[in-house]
């Protein structure tokens, strides 16, 4: 099969450094973010990775068949109760990770501890959360199926998350874009200068290079 030839300057677009990807996170990509016991730091690395937020950029722009995020959270933290049209899967990089999960919202009917290197792989329709439990920060590495970023609602939210977001003036209108507050520049500093904070501790005791 003929390809077209690669050159070295296309080659080095598709080199993601973890010290540069480390300054593209975005600490509000979710309605959910902003809610005590949901925030976190997430990262486009391939596609859209079902980010809210019109603000993401992925770190290598060509389209691939698949979309790759990554992210962090302090313990007690983590993405909200939500679900999708398409398979999400998860590999935990550190820490221990809580993933919950049920078929209707609300409702939640099974629950699994993944530590480092554990995989998960959950179908569409199916609602889930996930936590870091333990002490220590946690990350993942998330790999989703294509899908067309703000076609639609995306994630799909537990009612009672969309409810307790909007109390802070986030929500999502119907092709799935956030609609951000008023005070949503300050409320992105605050976030950004707590978690690009927690994230420099985590280097340290890391000596992450």
């Amino acid at each position: 099969m003929a390809h077209p030839a690669i050159s070295s300057e296309e080659m080095q677009q598709r080199i993601v450094r973890f010290n540069q990807l480390k300054n593209q996170g975005i600490p509000l990509m979710f309605i959910d973010s902003i809610l005590p016991g949901h925030q976190r730091m997430n990262y486009a690395v391939i596609g859209d990775t079902a980010s809210e937020n019109a603000e993401f950029k992925p770190a290598i722009a060509a389209p691939h068949k698949f979309q790759i995020g990554m992210g962090f959270a302090l313990p007690g933290n983590g993405p909200a109760y939500h679900t999708h049209d398409y398979v999400e899967a998860f590999l935990v990089l550190e820490g221990q990770w809580r993933f919950y999960w049920g078929n209707e919202p609300g409702q939640v009917e099974g629950e699994a501890i993944l530590k480092k290197w554990d995989f998960i792989s959950l179908p569409p329709g199916l609602y889930r959360g996930f936590e870091v439990v333990g002490t220590e920060v946690g990350w993942f590495f998330a790999v989703l199926d294509p899908h067309e970023v703000f076609h639609s609602k995306d994630p799909y939210w537990d009612p009672e998350v969309e409810r307790k977001a909007a109390e802070y003036g986030f929500k999502s209108d119907p092709s799935g874009k956030m609609v951000k507050p008023e005070n949503y520049p300050g409320l992105k500093a605050q976030m950004m200068q707590h978690l690009t904070e927690v994230l420099a501790d985590w280097e340290k005791q890391r000596l992450v290079d």
